[in-house]
């Protein structure tokens, strides 16, 4: 492989109307007004707009590419514990699959939307297609809050939700995954759900299972780790050592937990992370200038994400707002949560010293943010480039699910770190040799793949 070869390798220790459906129980988040107006699935076909003009698509390819091929939107009914029923909205939209299987997570979030699992779907096609895997883009969701459920209520959930859409997904037509606030857990009893209806044993129905169940190995740690290989990476480019930068992620889910753990590893100093609060229904900024010490957080951080303030303000962390995470004086920001968290009325507060935003969630950078890192130089790392990692651990979980021959985890690991390096090094080299954006340079080689795909089968 050449210059390719992973130089640092992993170490580890430890046409539809565009608004069919609105959230419920947004209020719950107390999302904002910039929050509210922003529609995800709008800057994803804006995004793709772009490109399909660099690289002169025809009408009938932007035609098929710009929306979902098929969409399921239902209602789960579910018994709740005190013997009432109460009624979910679930989604599944399957953005496209001309190469292969579609692929994609479920999301539980009270301020999910149709539009959000849209853009996601389409999201998901492009990451499959720059990481260079044989699997197409979709996305899945309830309306919910698993906060607010017990696990009985959440089984049922997951139970329903499969119920829904057991003729429309499978090994061989689309895999789900975990998401936002969905565990291996959930996974399981949606294949458990799955394989009863189907009467047989289909483990490669769905990944980001328990090991020994069906899952792989390195699937927890993919996403963040694939991360860190390219934040690594862009290090490397710009000529930067990692022991010598400081780094502030927004999140401290199961994504920020483990680029955490692997940036520290290389020698990097995290000084802040944030979390959504529970109790007080608002997220909060826990900083340390000199160093988060990840491992003592980790032990006092709830199965959401949440952080104990009162514990951490003990470990000498300061607790504060939590839009501090974009402002602090740092080499690296990383968002790890949700989408639009990078806006055109915050993006102008960052760091002058930021030198690289990888985008670990799925479109948290608005458009006009994203013109602004363009126009002062911060080197992107794009989100269907930068969080590949988890699709790519999961079609590796999918492989070894339907051949039932599992991978140590070091092999895993070893094979996520070359596919992520192989992916950056193209977008990289694409990116200079036409002098594009790294976001611009990442789409190309992405949609031409799909587009390709799709005229090879003939359907434009």
């Amino acid at each position: 492989m050449g210059d390719r070869t992973p130089t640092a390798p992993y170490t580890h220790r430890m046409p539809f109307h565009p608004v069919l459906f609105t959230a419920q129980n947004a209020s719950e988040r107390n999302i904002n007004m910039s929050a509210k107006s922003y529609n995800a699935f709008e800057t994803a076909q804006k995004q793709f707009d772009n490109v399909a003009d660099i690289l002169d698509l025809d009408q009938g390819t932007r035609d098929l590419l710009r929306w979902p091929m098929r969409e399921y939107h239902f209602n789960i009914p579910v018994r709740m514990d005190d013997g009432t029923t109460r009624v979910f909205r679930g989604f599944r939209v399957q953005h496209n699959d001309a190469r292969g299987p579609s692929k994609g997570g479920i999301r539980f979030h009270p301020a999910e939307t149709a539009d959000t699992v849209r853009a996601l779907s389409m999201w998901m096609t492009w990451k499959c297609a720059v990481v260079d895997i044989p699997l197409g883009g979709g996305k899945g969701g309830v309306i919910c809050d698993p906060h607010n459920l017990s696990m009985r209520e959440q089984e049922n959930l997951c139970r329903g939700w499969i119920r829904q859409v057991a003729k429309n997904v499978g090994p061989v037509q689309d895999v789900p995954a975990p998401d936002v606030m969905t565990s291996a857990q959930h996974m399981l009893w949606m294949m458990d759900e799955f394989e009863a209806l189907h009467g047989g044993r289909y483990p490669g129905v769905i990944t980001g299972k328990p090991v020994g169940m069906g899952g792989s190995r390195g699937r927890t740690e993919a996403t963040g780790y694939g991360l860190i290989f390219t934040v690594r990476e862009a290090l490397k480019q710009l000529g930067i050592k990692p022991q010598s930068t400081t780094a502030s992620f927004d999140g401290f889910g199961n994504v920020a937990q483990y680029a955490c753990e692997l940036y520290t590893q290389m020698g990097g100093t995290v000084v802040c992370v944030t979390c959504w609060d529970q109790a007080d229904n608002k997220p909060y900024a826990f900083i340390k200038k000199d160093g988060l010490d990840i491992a003592a957080l980790m032990k006092i951080t709830d199965r959401f994400g949440g952080i104990d303030k009162g514990k951490a303000r003990d470990l000498g962390i300061e607790v504060t707002e939590a839009a501090q995470w974009l402002t602090q004086d740092v080499d690296i920001l990383l968002p790890c949560a949700l989408e639009n968290q990078l806006r055109e009325d915050n993006i102008g507060g960052i760091s002058k010293g930021v030198k690289i935003v990888a985008e670990g969630a799925n479109g948290p950078t608005t458009l006009a943010a994203d013109q602004y890192l363009k126009d002062n130089n911060v080197f992107n790392i794009p989100d269907f480039l930068a969080n590949a990692g988890g699709v790519t651990c999961s079609y590796f979980e999918q492989v070894q699910s339907n051949m039932n021959y599992f991978w140590e985890k070091d092999e895993v690991l070893g094979k996520l770190d070359l596919k992520m390096t192989s992916a950056f090094v193209a977008v990289s080299e694409l990116a200079k040799k036409q002098g594009l954006y790294m976001r611009d340079a990442a789409y190309v080689i992405a949609i031409n793949r799909v587009a390709e795909a799709c005229r090879l089968r003939g359907w434009v």
